[in-house]
């Protein structure tokens, strides 16, 4: 076989072609642009996801997603029986309130801030045969009038309870019952209370709270968020 001879100049400056080397550096930029890609697509993904749950965080007065127990469930229906008239869950979360008032006959609705939560809470209801009846909606409960409803349920916290006391105040009739949940309205006296420690629901009807009066007569300043 002929002998091919390395030209002069490669013999005498020692290098040779890195031809074997080529296949090798395309696969390293191969796997290295598919890694960036995964890494970004994770990250984008998890920002989509995270950002619902995290940016009512920030806000100075907010509500913080806690499931209802059972128990919970089962004291609020309790507060419902005898009711009649459409029904509103202030800050939703995944539902749970909501679809068991639907079950009792309620035509019920929900708002809610977290998208997630929301379209969750729609998924529930069409698996549990009620999404005829129960509805729910991505809003800020600031935004909302609940004028129409004769029904509120609420599981806030204690930052939120004089403004928000004073909102349904001006907006619910006489015949409408609020039922709060883990915390009670500040000024209001219940007309009924039920359950202990977390589970405990407390039910005020609005004539009644307004027929007694008593509350502190102060300027009404919107809660920062």
């Amino acid at each position: 076989m002929e002998r091919v001879e390395m030209p002069e100049e490669e013999r005498q400056s020692g290098h040779v072609l890195p031809t074997s080397l080529e296949p090798d550096s395309l696969k390293k930029s191969y796997w290295g642009f598919l890694a960036t890609g995964v890494v970004g697509g994770a990250l984008v993904t998890l920002y989509a996801v995270a950002t619902p749950f995290i940016t009512p965080a920030l806000r100075k007065v907010c509500l913080p997603f806690v499931p209802a127990t059972s128990k919970q469930i089962e004291n609020v229906v309790k507060m419902l029986r005898h009711r009649r008239g459409p029904l509103v869950d202030i800050g939703s979360g995944d539902g749970r309130i909501v679809i068991a008032a639907a079950k009792e006959g309620f035509r019920a609705v929900g708002y809610e801030l977290n998208p997630w939560l929301v379209w969750y809470s729609r998924y529930r209801a069409w698996r549990e045969g009620v999404q005829g009846s129960a509805k729910f909606y991505i809003s800020d409960l600031w935004k909302v009038t609940f004028e129409q409803y004769s029904n509120v349920v609420i599981f806030g916290v204690p930052q939120m309870m004089p403004q928000l006391e004073r909102k349904l105040e001006r907006e619910l009739d006489d015949g409408a019952r609020v039922i709060a949940c883990r915390f009670p309205f500040p000024h209001w006296t219940p007309n009924h209370t039920t359950g202990e420690g977390i589970d405990t629901v407390w039910a005020y009807d609005m004539g009644a709270c307004r027929a007694r009066g008593g509350r502190p007569d102060r300027e009404d300043r919107p809660v920062e968020l």
